[in-house]
C-alpha cells in the first residue's frame, strides 16, 4: 500500500525540529517512505488523504498507564493516594481476565481517539483465580490496533510485611519472577516494527521486596527486555522510604540498579537536585503523569529540570482510576500548564511538550529509532488533527493550537500504516459495543463494593 498525506501543517519533531506549513507526507508499507514542503512526488498512491486544516505530528506514545483501572473510575474520588491505594486494592482483587480485557480495549479505545498510536500498559494485579490477564491486554490490542507495551508487574510485599496491598493480592517473590519471565517468553516481540513487547515492572518501592527488584532487574537485562516501576510519587513514599532503608526513592533505586538507560520511572515527582543530575546522567527515563499527579495532589514533577538535565521525559495518562478522562492528547496541555505552574512561562514550551508526548516518550520506552518523529524510514505512526472550525479559528501555529487549545478531533490515525482511527472514531470496532462491555464488566467488578 502507498498512502499520501498531503496539504497540510507537519511537525515532524526530528533533531531539527523541522516543520512545514503545507506539507506531504508518504507512507509505504509500514514505514514513511516521503515527508516534506509543497505537493508529493508524482507517482501511483492507492489512497490520497486530504489533510487541509490538519496537522500530522508523530503519534503520541503513552509511557505510564494501568488499563484494568477502567472498570474502577470515579472511585476514591477524595483520596491520596496512599487512601486511594488502600480503598481500590480490594476492589482489584476481584479482576478477572474477561474485565481487564473489556476495561483495556475500552482503555485503549480512548488512547486512540486522542491520538496515542503506542502503549505502556504496566499490569501489577494478578488474583490468584483472575485467568490470563497479560493475555487479556494482548487481545484489547489487537481489537483496537495500537502498540502495546505491556509492563509485567508484580507486587510481594502485602499488609502483613508492611506494604499497601492486602496479602492475598501479592505474588510470592519467585512466582512473580517465573511469571514476568513466561509472559516475555510467550508475547515479547523485539523486532524493529514489534506491535507487543513486555517489560519488567515491579510496582513500587513500597509493595515489592528489595528481592524483587534485583531479581526483576537481573531478568530483564538477561533477556534484553526494559524495567519500569513507580518512584518518587508522593511525599508520603520518601518518608515510608527514609524510615525502612535509610535513603530516598531515588537513592534506592540507585543502589539496586535501577537508575540506567534500560529503565523509565512512572511520576518522578519529588526529587532532589542531585537524582535529577543522576537521572539524566544514567539515561535513566521519567513518565510524567500531570492529570493523574493532579487529581491525586501528589505534586508537579520538576520537568524543566529534567529536560535541563538531559532525562528522556515521556507523558503518560496514567489509570483511569487517577485520571478519569484517560486520553493522551489533553496531557500536552496538562504537562505545559504544570510545569509554567512551577516555573513560569518558560517552564515549558509548546515544542517541548510535544517533544515530551513523542519523541520523549519513545526514547523512555527504547523505541527512538523507529518512533517518535516523523522521518524516512520510521515507522508510519502518524496522527492527523483536524483544526479546522470555530475550536482552533485565526490560531495561525497549529503546534499551538494543538497544545494551548482543546485537544483537536483525530481525523486519521495511522499505526504502521494502517488506519486505526477515521473521523474521530474506530474505523474496525464498534465504541457503543465497546463501552456496553465496560459498564457490564465495571458493574460485575464493583458488585460487592
Amino acid at each position: 500500500m502507498k498512502t499520501v498525506i498531503e496539504n497540510a501543517a507537519i511537525a515532524t519533531v526530528d533533531g531539527a525540529g523541522t516543520e512545514h506549513a503545507s506539507g506531504h507526507v508518504v507512507i509505504e508499507n509500514e514505514r514513511i517512505a516521503a515527508v516534506g514542503a509543497g505537493k508529493a512526488p508524482d507517482g501511483e498512491y492507492d489512497e490520497r488523504v486530504d489533510g487541509s486544516g490538519c496537522l500530522v505530528t508523530p503519534g503520541l506514545i503513552n509511557t505510564h498507564h494501568h488499563l484494568y483501572q477502567w472498570a474502577t473510575r470515579g472511585l476514591a474520588a477524595d483520596h491520596t493516594l496512599f487512601e486511594w491505594l488502600v480503598a481500590l486494592y480490594p476492589v482489584w482483587g476481584r479482576l478477572d481476565a474477561e474485565i481487564t480485557h473489556a476495561a483495556a480495549t475500552a482503555g485503549l479505545t480512548r488512547l486512540a481517539t486522542t491520538g496515542c498510536t503506542t502503549v505502556a500498559d504496566h499490569h501489577y494485579v494478578f488474583p490468584r483465580d483472575g485467568g490470563d490477564q497479560v493475555e487479556a491486554l494482548a487481545a484489547a490490542r489487537i481489537r483496537v490496533g495500537v502498540r502495546l507495551h505491556v509492563v509485567r508487574g508484580s507486587m510481594d510485599r502485602g499488609e502483613s510485611q508492611g506494604g499497601l496491598p492486602p496479602d492475598n493480592l501479592v505474588e510470592e517473590t519467585e512466582a512473580a519472577l517465573l511469571g514476568t519471565e513466561a509472559a516475555i517468553d510467550r508475547f515479547h516481540d523485539d523486532s524493529a516494527g514489534a506491535h507487543l513487547q513486555i517489560a519488567a515492572g515491579p510496582c513500587s518501592p513500597f509493595s515489592v521486596s528489595e528481592r524483587l527488584m534485583t531479581g526483576a532487574a537481573d531478568l530483564a537485562r538477561r533477556k534484553g527486555v526494559r524495567l519500569h516501576t513507580h518512584l518518587a510519587e508522593t511525599v508520603d513514599e520518601e518518608k515510608q522510604c527514609l524510615a525502612e532503608v535509610g535513603c530516598t526513592p531515588a537513592e534506592y533505586a540507585d543502589k539496586l540498579g535501577w537508575l540506567a538507560d534500560d529503565v523509565w520511572l512512572a511520576h518522578s515527582i519529588h526529587l532532589a537536585p542531585e537524582a535529577i543530575r543522576r537521572m539524566g546522567a544514567t539515561g535513566t527515563g521519567a513518565a510524567h503523569c500531570p492529570t493523574s499527579n493532579g487529581r491525586i495532589g501528589a505534586g508537579i514533577a520538576p520537568v524543566r529540570q529534567l529536560l535541563d538535565a538531559g532525562v528522556p521525559v515521556g507523558l503518560g495518562a496514567d489509570g483511569a482510576a487517577s485520571n478519569e478522562s484517560g486520553g493522551l492528547g489533553e496531557e500536552l496541555h496538562q504537562a505545559l500548564l504544570q510545569a509554567r505552574q512551577r516555573g513560569g512561562p518558560r517552564g515549558l514550551t509548546t515544542r517541548e511538550a510535544l517533544w515530551m508526548g513523542t519523541m520523549g516518550g519513545a526514547r523512555c520506552l527504547g523505541r527512538q529509532k523507529d518512533l517518535g518523529s516523523i522521518e524516512v524510514g520510521k515507522l508510519a505512526d502518524l496522527a492527523v488533527w483536524n483544526l479546522n472550525g470555530l475550536n482552533y479559528a485565526g490560531i495561525t501555529d497549529p503546534v499551538a493550537a494543538l497544545v494551548l487549545g482543546t485537544t483537536p478531533p483525530v481525523e486519521r490515525l495511522f499505526v504502521g500504516g494502517a488506519t486505526v482511527v477515521e473521523g474521530g472514531a474506530l474505523r474496525e470496532e464498534s465504541e457503543d459495543e465497546i463501552a456496553r462491555e465496560l459498564a457490564v464488566a465495571s458493574a460485575r467488578l464493583r458488585e460487592t463494593v
